[in-house]
């Protein structure tokens, strides 16, 4: 399945999986079909089902309102490259806020659901907290050159087949040790490729992109990689916050810390700062995270559903 890779570094894996197709309803009020895009691993990427569920939820209000949350449950596991149906129920239209309820439908099962909220945008006091100090990207190693030493699906996935360059400031989970085992970590995050000038398409790529690396904090305190041997993960659920506009083909900071670990589930926070330090969006997600007993030798081949 390597084929599925482009031949270089680009966003079409991104717009291919928010490319949205009317279809007759079966459930609700309108219905979108869209499909997952190809990883190397047996279950789709997360961040598919949030981008697509947000757009087909956009699809369906006035022009003059913008998603500013978004609360998703992840119910199934999803399959690669088959077509996923988004029901979106019209729940409510009010004068400053509308709420759209979305199922998403695999083969017959329900596999996702969300629920999304829109504003129309209004003037008042703000306040944000400061950015994490990240340095420059421009002196950080591409996800191409951290992978460069491995040569297989995973690593060429991750090099150049999720149509964002991420470039670690405290050193990737992409090989079989970390340097860094602190409970928190920055990546930025920028398209390979120059992305439309619609505003409502860069916030569901930053819907798109936030799932790739935020169970990565949890993995670092537990010592991890995406490489350890016996690994399983897998979202659960998620929640985003949009907070203002920006590019997600300029520099974008996301700044992760883990909250904590307990029971097979790890929650991280994450927050996405433009390059000069504005806030952007505020991401929460639990992950189911199993890692074998270190004591007992392992033979387990690491698996993965939608956390790619």
């Amino acid at each position: 399945m390597s084929a599925d890779l482009p031949d270089a570094p680009d966003a079409e894996t991104f717009l291919r999986a928010i490319a949205l197709a009317e279809t007759t309803p079966t459930l609700f009020d309108r219905a979108f079909e869209a499909t997952p895009q190809y990883v190397p691993w047996p279950k789709a990427y997360g961040g598919d089902a949030v981008a697509q569920s947000l757009a087909a939820a956009w699809r369906t209000v006035g022009a003059d309102r913008v998603a500013h949350s978004a609360h998703s449950t992840f119910l199934r596991p999803v399959e690669v490259l088959e077509p996923v149906r988004y029901e979106v129920e019209l729940t409510r239209d009010g004068r400053g806020y509308s709420t759209r309820y979305v199922r998403g439908i695999q083969r017959d099962r329900l596999v996702f659901a969300s629920t999304v909220s829109f504003q129309v945008p209004e003037h008042g006091p703000r306040h944000a907290p400061a950015a994490h100090a990240g340095g420059s990207p421009d002196r950080l190693p591409t996800t191409a050159q951290a992978v460069a030493a491995h040569d297989d699906d995973a690593a060429r996935y991750w090099g150049h087949g999720r149509s964002f360059d991420h470039r670690h400031v405290e050193g990737d989970l992409y090989g079989t040790h970390t340097r860094d085992s602190s409970d928190a970590q920055n990546v930025w995050l920028r398209a390979f490729s120059r992305l439309p000038d619609d505003p409502v398409l860069h916030r569901l790529a930053i819907a798109y992109v936030c799932d790739y690396s935020i169970l990565e904090p949890s993995l670092r305190a537990l010592g991890a990689t995406w490489r350890t041997p016996g690994l399983q993960t897998a979202s659960l659920d998620h929640a985003i916050w949009f907070h203002a506009d920006a590019r997600a083909d300029d520099w974008l900071l996301y700044a992760q810390q883990s909250a904590g670990v307990q029971s097979g589930r790890a929650l991280n926070l994450g927050r996405f700062f433009t390059g000069e330090g504005a806030l952007v969006a505020t991401v929460a997600q639990e992950g189911m995270v199993r890692l074998p007993d270190r004591d007992q030798p392992c033979t387990t081949r690491p698996e993965r559903q939608d956390v790619s």
